[in-house]
């Protein structure tokens, strides 16, 4: 009770990237291009899956949300990012701070739960093929997307109401480019060890467990396609899960190096890059992954222009 008549903070200070005043434009132009691409990459495999028929699958169905999930979580932080570049007030107030925090979490859960659906889905597919429609039913499917938005829902909330009830005094500058858990965390004068057991406790189930299920998924394919005796049968269900594969890799590599493979000086321009690559990186490059490796979303887009076309040439 006694921090709570130390003065309250009101605003933080975002200290953002160590990037030298000559650089800064550079760096601005380079972030802003990686965000609009990021932004019409993803808009672009939603737009396609909701036009096109033939993408209305259970696969294209969650990677939709996918899309969705990797749009909106870049747009957690690269805004903010690009204002405080532009301008002399790093400012943000207390409660966008935790709102900022609240929806970085909520996204950044919400896509590994989806991977671990979009990894059950081409387990399926390969492994049960000729039961895979009975398998994949709409309901099955909506009921995996309602229960990851659910999920993350909750876990998000939990983190944020547990960080309300914190003070926080005089230091009000947080090291990073955004409102970070961990960095709002080692600012506060109150006592955190229980938000540092339900951080250790839930890590393990958000981020842990979907990951092991992942790998569970893809032995059971690998298994599944060696026993396939034709080359053109590996070929075709390994391209299948090309595309996931290089998304999760992405995903859990940049995550997996950054929480569970600290430093020995506790870098936080470590923290910071690594933050960047999944906050920045690896949204902007899943569309590229998903359209340049996927002959279905090649055929969707070529389908799409041709019929917007077709009106003009009669």
């Amino acid at each position: 009770m006694a921090g709570r008549n130390q003065t309250a903070v009101t605003e933080f200070l975002l200290q953002g990237l160590p990037i030298e005043s000559e650089q800064q434009n550079l760096f601005y132009a380079l972030f802003l291009v990686m965000y609009v691409t990021t932004v019409l990459g993803n808009l672009l495999i939603i737009f396609l899956i909701r036009l096109d028929s033939q993408l209305h699958t259970p696969m294209y169905l969650f990677l939709s949300n996918l899309s969705f999930s990797d749009l909106c979580f870049s747009s957690v932080t690269m805004p903010k990012l690009l204002q405080n570049m532009q301008s002399q007030d790093p400012s943000i107030p207390y409660a966008g701070c935790l709102t900022q925090m609240y929806f970085f979490l909520f996204f950044g859960d919400l896509e590994s739960f989806l991977l671990v659906a979009m990894a059950y889905d081409r387990y399926v597919a390969i492994c049960f093929p000729l039961h895979y429609t009975t398998i994949m039913s709409p309901k099955l499917c909506l009921s995996l997307v309602a229960l990851s938005w659910g999920l993350t829902m909750l876990h998000a909330m939990l983190h944020t109401l547990l960080m309300a009830r914190l003070c926080f005094c005089a230091d009000n500058v947080i090291p990073h480019f955004f409102c970070d858990m961990s960095a709002l965390l080692k600012l506060s004068c109150s006592d955190t060890r229980v938000n540092d057991l339900v951080i250790f406790i839930t890590g393990g189930l958000i981020l842990v467990t979907p990951f092991l299920l992942i790998i569970t998924s893809y032995a059971r394919i690998v298994s599944s396609i060696l026993k396939v005796p034709s080359a053109r049968g590996m070929r075709k269900a390994f391209s299948t899960c090309g595309s996931h594969l290089a998304v999760v890799s992405l995903f859990y590599g940049t995550v997996i190096g950054l929480y569970l493979c600290p430093s020995a000086d506790n870098s936080t321009v470590k923290d910071m890059v690594m933050a960047m690559m999944y906050t920045v990186v690896t949204p902007m490059l899943n569309p590229f992954i998903y359209s340049l490796r996927n002959r279905d979303m090649k055929g969707a887009l070529g389908r799409v222009f041709c019929r917007k076309k077709t009106p003009f040439s009669v």
